[in-house]
């Protein structure tokens, strides 16, 4: 099947072409149908699926087909993104879909001036892409009109309520017609998420490409048992002796993921950090740098590296792991993206067992668990009978260990309380 038989203007078709993509992926082949009928849809697909494109372009056609009313400014579709870098990419996304239909488009995020975005409004759009925050913000100053959205997206809604829009959201759904198309994506599936997806749909159409919950197929993933204090050592090794050219790492403070960006530096091994402290210039600058090679190694926190696109990459390390299931599926799914295979590593201090067992089990899926021994040999780990859940670090805790530096692998120290 091609773009143009799914019923897709010509000029659409042509700047996807342009962008080398001839066969549509999956939930594009699904969800773009369904979008033109004007039906709601729930989508459910991993990152890296398309799902910017299967809402992208059938939203650019509805659009291009009434004439823009220079009279009536307001935007008449609304795409919500839970981080800037989200909302830039999948804005860019639709100024190269769109680059041949007569559609305007903006961006609207925190951490920039608020007077561009104010001066954009008042020209006139016909879709906006935004954070819920700086959205909120823009309506409160009475900037922002929602009286004539006839098209919603949520993407990534779920991260959007693990961060904590639930609130904005249900604000900015107020201040929008009742009678309106909506398209909510997401990558999990919560008991939340359901709640605010049955709150919206009407009669949607389900288009899953994967099973919720669950990772991407073409990553290979595999877990080692490290010492808190052996991980800055095992994680340069790996990439030294791998030869890894370009590694996403994820850690779970951003003071964490400053210290280990220093230590690789300084091991030689190019490394910056992202996080929620950093600029937007300094954070477009790292992923920059990474993205052209100048850099191997960014270490990211979960919230400034959702959203990032990295075609090809091929290295995912979850320096420590994630308290919630849902936040590994959404770190994993950085590689093997787009039908490539990609490489997810996990360094598991004792105290962070638990956290594996329940990654486990949302994913209905064991992921192969090592150690290396005191030769430097890769020994397969066997799996406990009884998974205790006491294993876990306490809520502000750091996962360090205490005791002497200990050898790639070896057992963790006792948390300090």
């Amino acid at each position: 099947m091609s773009f143009s038989e799914l019923g897709l203007l010509p000029e659409l078709v042509a700047a996807v072409e342009a962008k080398g993509y001839t066969i549509p992926s999956p939930i594009q082949a699904r969800a773009i149908p369904a979008v033109l009928d004007r039906r709601d849809v729930l989508g459910g697909a991993q990152t890296g699926t398309g799902k910017t494109a299967a809402f992208s372009l059938p939203m650019l056609q509805i659009l291009s087909g009434s004439e823009f009313n220079g009279q009536n400014k307001r935007p008449r579709a609304l795409v919500l993104a839970p981080t800037r870098e989200l909302a830039a990419q999948v804005h860019q996304s639709i100024v190269d879909y769109g680059q041949h239909v007569n559609i305007r488009s903006f961006v609207i995020f925190g951490g920039v001036g608020f007077q561009p975005q104010i001066n954009a409004l008042r020209r006139g759009l016909d879709i906006v892409v935004a954070t819920p925050g700086r959205l909120l913000d823009l309506c409160q100053r009475g900037e922002m009109q929602l009286s004539n959205i006839e098209i919603l997206v949520l993407d990534e809604a779920d991260r959007m309520l693990d961060m904590g829009f639930i609130n904005d959201i249900k604000k900015i759904l107020q201040l929008m017609p009742a009678k309106r198309q909506n398209l909510f994506f997401s990558a999990t599936y919560t008991k939340e998420v359901k709640k605010l997806a049955d709150s919206m749909l009407h009669n949607a159409v389900e288009v899953e490409v994967a099973a919720r919950n669950a990772t991407a197929d073409r990553v290979d993933q595999e877990a080692y048992i490290v010492a808190q204090n052996a991980k800055p050592q095992f994680l340069a090794e790996m990439i030294e002796q791998g030869e890894w050219t370009q590694v996403l790492v994820f850690s779970r403070t951003k003071h964490g993921a400053n210290k280990l960006a220093k230590y690789l530096d300084r091991q030689g091994i190019g490394a910056m950090a992202i996080h929620g402290n950093k600029s937007q210039s300094a954070r477009e600058r790292a992923l920059s740098m990474f993205k052209s090679n100048k850099i191997r190694v960014m270490v990211a926190t979960d919230i400034a590296a959702r959203g990032l696109d990295i075609a090809d990459l091929p290295h995912v390390v979850n320096y420590e792991l994630p308290n919630i299931p849902e936040d590994y599926v959404h770190r994993i799914g950085r590689t093997g993206r787009a039908g490539k295979a990609g490489n997810a590593v996990s360094l598991v201090s004792d105290v962070e067992e638990g956290y594996l067992w329940d990654i486990e089990k949302t994913m209905k899926k064991n992921i192969p668990l090592f150690r290396i021994d005191d030769r430097g040999e890769k020994i397969a780990m066997p799996r406990p009978a009884t998974r205790s859940k006491k294993s876990r670090p306490a809520p502000g805790q750091n996962n360090r260990g205490g005791g002497g530096r200990g050898r790639q692998g070896g057992g963790g120290g006792r948390p300090q309380g």
